[in-house]
């Protein structure tokens, strides 16, 4: 079966950002479906008072290749599950024009509070259906870019996560993650109620022994990413981190299902954490490049590589994602690197 390329531009530096234009723009030209009409592009305007997604300046190649094709290109993503300024319709497009998302038009793709939604089937091994954010389901095209970088629960988070997290409205959020259950360390807890003032459904029990309530948490992970302290831990071995990998993988299929789609991974700014940490976060690894292909699994698969490769060493776990990503369709983990020069 032949392989698929993935293009590949070296650029050492976040920092040069006319460079991340010139090269973005050829790179997407090379996987190009046909776009034509209205297109969204489906980013992540990061959380408030993170500082290392990827800014919108970077995205212009992107767009003045898509315009130059007579398309209309705009921004979209869909709400979050937990507290904060993602969690709305109106507050999400606020947050996004604070974050500099304002040379396109900003579309919430599942409403104000998640509702419009379209179920998409896709008869796989734990969803018979999917439930899309409605703008995304009725889009016949989509480019999906993606920060790639670490994710407390998926290992990584790149092209993959974002059609699953990134596309699913809040009901399929919540199905993603309804199985990962997290527990507070009494004896590492400072009682800082950082993660009551942050949990979506009041599960954190800051009383005389700090615990969460298993029966209210919805296994957002929200409570992990907040404390200061490292006091929320997941308890890997019985909440079956496979099972979330494949949830993933299978939400990811449902989001691109019967679409034509570029993949764009902006490997800069590699945190541990994701673009939903609203706090300041120092990278983990060296700036790799702009990474672009037509197949997700393969686009992941080649960053997570070149980022280890890069590193000397394993940073993120999350391949059993990849390879059940390739068993049900979604793409192939067998790929054919091409390097695209600036000249």
């Amino acid at each position: 079966m032949e392989k698929p390329i993935v293009y590949f531009a070296k650029i050492n530096s976040y920092k040069e950002t006319e460079l991340i234009n010139k090269m973005s723009k050829k790179l997407i030209a090379k996987v190009d479906p046909g776009f034509s009409g209205e297109i969204p592009l489906k980013v992540h305007f990061g959380e408030k008072g993170n500082i290392t997604y990827i800014k919108p300046e970077n995205f212009k190649g992107i767009i003045e290749y898509l315009k130059e094709k007579k398309c209309t290109p705009f921004f979209t993503d869909t709400n979050v599950l937990y507290r904060g300024e993602r969690m709305t319709r109106d507050k999400h497009i606020a947050l996004a024009k604070e974050h500099g998302f304002t040379d396109l038009k900003v579309k919430i793709a599942d409403g104000e509070h998640g509702e419009e939604r379209e179920i998409i089937t896709i008869n796989k091994k734990h969803y018979k259906t999917c439930k899309i954010g409605k703008l995304i389901s009725d889009s016949e095209q989509m480019v999906v870019i993606a920060h790639f970088k670490g994710h407390i629960m998926a290992g990584f988070g790149g092209a993959i996560k974002q059609l699953a997290m990134g596309c699913a409205s809040r009901g399929g959020k919540l199905d993603m993650h309804s199985k990962s259950k997290p527990f507070i360390n009494p004896i590492a807890c400072k009682k800082c109620m950082t993660c009551v003032a942050n949990c979506p459904t009041d599960a954190c029990i800051i009383g005389k022994i700090p615990h969460i309530d298993k029966k209210k948490c919805i296994g957002c992970a929200t409570c992990i990413a907040v404390c200061p302290y490292g006091a929320v831990k997941i308890n890997w071995a019985s909440t079956l981190p496979k099972t979330f990998y494949e949830k993933l993988a299978e939400y990811a299929f449902a989001a691109q299902k019967d679409k034509k789609v570029a993949y764009i991974n902006f490997v800069f700014n590699i945190t541990k954490h994701c673009d939903c940490d609203g706090s300041v976060m120092e990278p983990i690894a060296k700036d790799v490049g702009v990474m672009c292909s037509s197949d997700p699994v393969a686009l992941d698969k080649a960053c997570l590589d070149k980022v280890h490769e890069m590193e000397g060493k394993k940073l993120f776990r999350g391949d059993h994602t990849l390879e059940y990503a390739q068993s049900i369709g979604l793409g192939k983990t067998d790929y054919i690197l091409e390097e695209i020069s600036e000249d």
